[in-house]
């Protein structure tokens, strides 16, 4: 009977939009929440009647969904582990629970932001229970090759804060002027000489000597030789020559007071000086420590050693490697690296955090806290680098806001409250018709 169905229908609107009403009451209770995706709800009619006869009335029928796909605005903070993502990619999380438990082989939930900090034990967590998680770096720095469409290579992101931390000295670089006149016939022939230090395997401060021996001419009448003896000591045997090299430098109008040859002793150290490459402008050394390769500039290039009419002048010496040095912080790079740095300057690579994509991101699965979980409808994952394929970078001293719009949101109850009380109208006035149909009999 089609009054019935217009009951049954009036019942439906109040349900549908008592939903829609929940919504909107879970959307403005979270429109300050960081990282909360807005829920919408949308109303499907239900047709029930086929073509001719008495129409009945099939009522409505609500459908609700995560706006998982949209983004919030940044907002930036004070903690360099407040981290957000800008652009498509979610983060690996792990539940702070689970990783007690289940240690690096807790499962992997996805979000959009967190603000992380180090807990008991070191791990990267928020206050919600959410662990940071990502692939751990090797000793060197790098990132090893890790399988993209699986979790297993990841970790929960443990900073050891108490660590100390070195790094032996593996390259120099040698931009030094050797006097030009040094090599003239009436020169006083003065040895020049420089300390480079240098940082052994466990962190100590030692040197390469380095000895500069001007060639001065025999005769008073013999022009300028441009040639010199490099000799090369380590500090933890000083007596001991470890490369020698006779160079000399051009005096052409182009390139002038460039290196011309560098040729290693054929006996010093013993079995010879290494070679030098005339290509790349390198030589390497060995110290107590291990080899150490150095640039002194290549032939016919005026960025490493070079002879010019000027005084003896170390312009640019450099080298890698630091010494023991205390951790001071922690921070994550745009790509996802995250550098644990030391008072020494000393920067280390330790974790690389990979943003996580997914076919359909309103199809996950929602939990608690902002985490999402990965289902058939939203597709299989994979694990990029930050800023690579369909993915964003990563952004820290940062945070997602909230999806929700309040006034949006304020104006939709207005519309759900109208509906409420219509529909609400509806089963009154279907009441007082079958109150009338009733009355009939009397």
């Amino acid at each position: 009977m089609s009054i019935s169905s217009s009951l049954n229908a009036g019942v439906a609107g109040l349900q549908t939009n008592a939903q829609r009403l929940a919504s909107i009451s879970d959307n403005i209770a979270n429109s300050s929440t960081y990282g909360y995706k807005r829920v919408e709800t949308d109303f499907e009619s239900m047709v029930l009647s086929g073509g001719g006869g008495s129409y009945a009335a099939g009522g409505v029928r609500a459908n609700t969904q995560r706006l998982i796909d949209e983004r919030g605005t940044l907002i930036s903070t004070s903690n360099s582990t407040d981290l957000a993502v800008r652009g498509g990619g979610m983060l690996p999380v792990a539940q702070a629970a689970q990783v007690q438990t289940a240690g690096t082989d807790a499962p992997m939930y996805l979000t959009t932001t967190g603000s992380f900090r180090t807990d008991a034990e070191g791990y990267l967590t928020s206050q919600s229970g959410l662990v940071l998680m990502g692939w751990p770096a090797a000793a060197d720095g790098s990132i090893p090759a890790f399988p993209r469409d699986t979790a297993d290579g990841l970790e929960p992101v443990r900073i050891n804060t108490g660590q100390l931390a070195g790094n032996p000295t593996t390259a120099m670089s040698l931009g030094i002027n050797l006097p030009a006149t040094s090599t003239e016939a009436d020169s006083a022939g003065n040895v020049e000489q420089i300390s480079v230090e240098y940082f052994d395997n466990l962190g100590t401060s030692q040197s390469v000597n380095i000895t500069f021996t001007p060639d001065v001419p025999a005769l008073p009448t013999d022009p300028a030789t441009n040639r010199w003896t490099m000799r090369m000591y380590d500090s933890t045997d000083p007596g001991t020559i470890i490369g020698e090299y006779e160079m000399t430098f051009t005096d052409a109008r182009v390139g002038g007071g460039s290196l011309a040859t560098v040729t290693p002793s054929p006996t010093v150290p013993a079995g010879g000086s290494a070679p030098y490459d005339g290509t790349t402008g390198l030589l390497t050394i060995n110290v107590a420590a291990g080899p150490i390769e150095i640039d002194i500039g290549a032939l016919g290039d005026t960025e490493g050693l070079s002879q010019l009419s000027y005084n003896f002048a170390p312009i640019s010496v450099t080298k890698d490697g630091s010494a023991i040095g205390n951790f001071v912080g922690v921070d994550v790079d745009p790509n996802g690296f995250v550098r644990a740095s030391f008072d020494t300057g000393e920067i280390r690579t330790i974790y690389q955090i990979p943003l996580i994509n997914v076919p359909n991101f309103n199809g996950l699965q929602s939990f608690d806290s902002q985490t999402y979980l990965p289902t058939r409808q939203s597709g299989s994952f994979f694990l990029w680098d930050a800023g690579d394929g369909p993915t964003g970078d990563i952004v820290s001293f940062a945070r997602e806001e909230s999806t929700t719009d309040v006034a949006g949101e304020l104006t939709d109850m207005i519309k759900t409250q109208r509906a409420y009380s219509s529909s609400a109208k509806v089963i009154q006035t279907v009441d007082e018709m079958l109150q009338e149909t009733t009355n009939i009999k009397r």
